[in-house]
């Protein structure tokens, strides 16, 4: 009688499987990560409801995503360091 019982163990284990998964994981980020450039990854001025004036105290200049002198981690383009969005946070 053949059932699972009679069946042989592989040779692969659990945690090969899941080695290989990260090897094969971190390779593939390796080859694709520099592909994609970082200004493909910010949004446009209309999607994060840029506006050219502050929001209160709120600004480009006290957020966490300001990078001086006019620039910002998520939106494309230049920006004024008084000017304010939807992505704004507080400096940390």
């Amino acid at each position: 009688m053949t059932g699972p019982r009679s069946l042989q163990r592989s040779s692969v284990s659990r945690r090969g499987i899941m080695l290989r998964g990260i090897v094969y994981t971190a390779g593939a980020a390796t080859f694709l990560g520099p592909a994609s450039s970082a200004k493909a990854d910010k949004m446009t001025k209309e999607v994060v409801g840029y506006q050219t004036s502050p929001n209160g105290s709120q600004q480009c200049s006290n957020c966490g995503q300001f990078e001086p002198p006019n620039g910002c981690k998520f939106v494309e383009g230049d920006i004024s360091p008084t000017a304010w969005c939807k992505v704004w946070t507080p400096k940390s």
